[in-house]
């Protein structure tokens, strides 16, 4: 899971398969998340928003509910694509 494609937004599907090698597998995967629907080309409600971030605002994204606090508590290293809580 360590590459630097397809960060930006609009790239969901492209993304996850960079990520875990197929896409075959991404699509799985976004399909039991509820991402993408039984037809796999197209995303649901839930994959629309997740598609539309960023690699920054996904991070933020996780840690927020990793952590239960605001998105806006976290900064974001793109070296690493996580977040870290400021202060």
């Amino acid at each position: 899971m360590a590459t630097q494609k397809f960060i930006g937004k609009n790239q969901l599907i492209d993304r996850l398969s960079a990520q875990v090698g197929s896409k075959s597998a991404a699509v799985t995967i976004l399909k039991k998340r509820g991402q993408l629907k039984a037809d796999g080309e197209t995303l649901t409600a839930k994959g629309k928003k997740r598609d539309a971030m960023t690699a920054e605002e996904r991070a933020k994204d996780r840690a927020s509910k990793q952590q239960k606090v605001p998105a806006s508590e976290f900064t974001y290293n793109p070296k690493t694509n996580t977040a870290r809580r400021k202060g």
